[in-house]
């Protein structure tokens, strides 16, 4: 991974690829450049600024050798990157199944624009397995996925439900951002596209915004296209800053899991802890699961506190020193957000007694981290 879209030997020797900021591109004849335009959707053809450069084909085509898939494009943002197989895929009058513990921006992305534009939207339940089959119709065209939720932690029977969609003709679409490809091969399951925010562990340093959506070759041309109709343009700098964290991407991820999960561990101990919401823990209700499809886990899980009191939830959330209080997660620093599930929910009901915590475990010292939450966790009590 550390060497994927490398090539010293064109750049002068030089270890990473130089940015290129521009929007026009100079040809030396007409020939040339209305031969450009015509390839302008071909993977790797500098056309136009907003259609990529050198360093931005260089990243996706690493993304796609990591993904095991054909071809990447890259967009604005993790929530663009939901959004684009719908854009591209759907229309007017086609059924879209969707997750029901899926990431709320992209919830409210489809109910919101997706929907609108005459789409017929149905949520499941993650749980349901092969039973997805009955909530298709002869209008179904794609399932939207997303295993774990990215609040809930549902992980999906993600080999099931492809298998059914593609026996109806259907695409299915999976988001990846909580492993990523590291620990995770959604396209190696029978997923055709996978989605994920780059913003989260690729870029790893809270510092850039990125999305990413791979695929097949049989659908490259039109999430090309889609990103096209959408004006969808990434920034070098941003692609730079991802590139940097791709090379210790691996390395970064098995900390956050290993931290993680002692974290997740030693807090299913405490009195003042409900319930740990964890994947990788044998205590998980799809445990199973994880062991089947997945290489390791990412250090972002879940809490359900012991107590109904917002107010001492909120006690113990501003207490932490360690743990950021903010949105978004897989950067280098540990962070830390309350939730309510039962509000964006409409296949299924969240009735489960206490209050979530969202946990996002960085690479902090271990120790120090299982101190600030060992303090901050008094006021629970």
């Amino acid at each position: 991974m550390s060497h994927l879209g490398r090539d010293p030997a064109r750049h002068q020797g030089a270890v990473n690829i130089p940015l290129h900021r521009t929007s026009t591109i100079i040809f030396d004849s007409v020939s040339e450049i209305d031969a450009a335009k015509k390839a302008r959707f071909d993977k790797g053809q500098v056309f136009y600024g907003r259609f990529g450069t050198p360093d931005v084909f260089a990243f996706e085509a690493a993304i796609s050798e990591l993904e095991g898939g054909y071809g990447t494009v890259a967009v604005p943002s993790g929530l663009a990157a939901c959004v684009l197989p719908m854009v591209a895929f759907l229309k007017p009058g086609d059924h879209l199944l969707v997750t029901d513990a899926v990431y709320e921006p992209a919830r409210t992305s489809i109910s919101a624009f997706i929907a609108r534009s005459g789409v017929e939207v149905t949520f499941y339940d993650p749980r349901i397995g092969d039973g997805i089959e009955a909530l298709f119709r002869p209008n179904t065209k794609m399932v939207y996925l997303e295993t774990p939720g990215s609040l809930t932690f549902e992980l999906q029977d993600l080999p099931a439900i492809c298998a059914v969609a593609r026996a109806h003709g259907a695409l299915t679409v999976c988001d990846n951002t909580w492993a990523t490809a590291i620990f995770h091969r959604p396209l190696a399951l029978g997923a055709d596209i996978v989605v994920q925010a780059a913003t989260k562990y690729i870029v790893g340093h809270s510092d850039a915004m990125l999305g990413l959506v791979t695929c097949e070759e049989a659908h490259y041309r039109a999430l090309r296209e889609a990103a096209n109709w959408l004006g969808y343009r990434v920034s070098p700098d941003d692609v730079f800053l991802a590139a940097r964290g791709l090379r210790t991407l691996a390395v970064r991820l098995r900390q956050h899991f290993e931290t993680g999960l002692v974290l997740a561990t030693w807090l299913e101990t405490l009195p003042q802890v409900r319930r740990v919401i964890h994947p990788a823990l044998p205590s998980h209700p799809d445990h199973a699961i994880w062991k089947r499809d997945f290489t390791g886990a990412s250090g972002l899980f879940a809490v359900i506190l012991d107590t109904d009191s917002m107010e001492k939830a909120t006690a113990f959330i501003e207490d932490l020193e360690l743990f950021g209080l903010g949105f978004s997660w897989g950067g280098f620093e540990s962070l830390v957000l309350h939730g309510d599930p039962a509000h964006a929910r409409t296949a299924t009901e969240w009735t489960e007694e206490g209050i979530l915590v969202r946990l996002h475990a960085g690479l902090e010292n271990v120790g120090d981290l299982r101190a600030d939450l060992a303090r901050a966790i008094l006021r629970v009590a």
